[in-house]
């Protein structure tokens, strides 16, 4: 970094220009450090030397800035194995995801706040299901197979345990929304589940599940699960 010279005689450092990285991490330290709700323009702005208006070219409002924190924490998930079975690729990614909310214990909150209001997931958020899909397909785990695997594990896939497919009234509909084109080439994965599961437009589970099959095959993969355990003693 070049050093400038003042007036005075003294060297000081060029000021680090304010980007949308910046904001966020910043706004990800103060988190941590004092929790979610302490969060606000202002002192994001403070803790930068900035004026609060100049982080609304980086992001446009509180909802934005918490998007763009539940992107930059899904980027310190382990990227898959290149090597090794579904199963053994699928729980690293998992814990790895766990060990990324044990830094950040917020997370877990915003996460399922913004779920609830947002028309889907997060832009980074939908990268990494869309890889864990295909990992599982990959495996050689048949599209509907992959569906229920996804209802059974949740949010475990992101490290804490919340329902992530769950279609909750209220939401509003995402201006930003990619088309069905662009979402099919970006997310293939993803657009391949939504296009093969059956539709249950009443279901709580979420557009396009029956809920009552979620439940019922979650109960008898868990006392599945049990009885293996049980026999092993």
């Amino acid at each position: 970094m070049v050093e400038i010279a003042t007036q005075a005689g003294a060297v000081t450092q060029p000021r680090v220009p304010l980007s949308r990285t910046r904001v966020l991490s910043t706004a990800v330290a103060l988190a941590d450090a004092g929790g979610v709700d302490a969060l606000s323009m202002r002192r994001i702005a403070q803790a930068l030397g900035v004026v609060p208006m100049a982080l609304y070219k980086h992001v446009a409002n509180k909802n934005e800035l918490l998007d763009g924190m539940i992107d930059a924490l899904v980027g310190e998930i382990d990227p898959p194995a290149e090597d090794g079975d579904w199963k053994t690729v699928v729980r690293q990614r998992v814990l790895s995801a766990r060990r990324m909310l044990l830094r950040h214990p917020w997370a877990p909150e915003v996460i399922e706040s913004r779920m609830k209001t947002r028309a889907a997931p997060t832009p980074a958020l939908l990268e990494y299901l869309d890889s864990m899909v295909g990992i599982f397909r990959a495996g050689g785990f048949p599209i509907d197979l992959v569906h229920h695997a996804l209802h059974v594990m949740g949010s475990r896939l992101v490290g804490f345990s919340q329902e992530l497919f769950e279609d909750r009234p209220g939401r509003t509909p995402d201006p930003d929304a990619l088309a069905p084109e662009v979402m099919a080439a970006r997310f293939p994965h993803l657009t391949e589940l939504a296009m093969a599961v059956a539709h249950d437009p009443d279901s709580v589970v979420g557009s396009g599940c029956d809920d009552q099959f979620e439940f019922e095959f979650a109960l008898d993969l868990t006392l599945d699960g049990l009885e293996r355990l049980l026999n092993a003693t």
